[in-house]
């Protein structure tokens, strides 16, 4: 079965899916952009969650390139991934970590048997990852297997996303 892949530009908080994906921080407890727009709209109990995540070390509840999952709580999505990208140096590094992103959003997914997942561009805001090599890195990990999902989405801020998305999965 080949995974239904949807891109849009839009507000990833409407999205009715089985999961979004939050572009986290690694204490997870909410901040600017795609994260603090997904806590405001999930409501407090969201933070309540994420603060019951455990630590894996001091200050850190998911590791850069992995990912966590939370009820949705007042979302029309019933869960939230929560992964942490790269902060874009301009390594080799980061587009392994930003992959690893990606992937292990699917993987929790599909452990939990969810059907749906949305993303955002993840480390495309504060974290500074240029658009086309992130939209490229998705792709690639979108197409490197064949995925047990239904719909794979991918809800972008704007239109120059949205066209870095579209190029790279044209």
């Amino acid at each position: 079965m080949t995974v239904r892949v949807g891109l849009l530009q839009g507000d990833l908080t409407l999205e009715t899916v089985d999961a979004i994906v939050n572009a986290a921080n690694q204490k997870m407890l909410g901040g600017g952009g795609v994260d603090g727009a997904i806590h405001r709209a999930a409501g407090p109990s969201l933070l309540d969650a994420c603060r019951a995540v455990p630590e894996v070390q001091p200050g850190v509840r998911c590791p850069t390139g992995e990912a966590r999952i939370t009820p949705g709580f007042e979302l029309p999505a019933r869960y939230v991934i929560h992964t942490v990208g790269p902060v874009f140096s301009g390594g080799d590094r980061d587009a392994q970590l930003l992959a690893s992103a990606f992937r292990s959003s699917i993987e929790l997914a599909m452990r939990h048997s969810l059907r749906s997942i949305a993303f955002p561009a993840i480390s495309c805001g504060v974290y500074e990852y240029p658009i086309q090599d992130a939209a490229a890195i998705s792709a690639k990990v979108v197409h490197e297997q064949e995925w047990d999902l239904d719909e794979i989405r991918f809800v972008l801020f704007s239109e120059d996303a949205l066209d870095a998305w579209t190029q790279a999965f044209a």
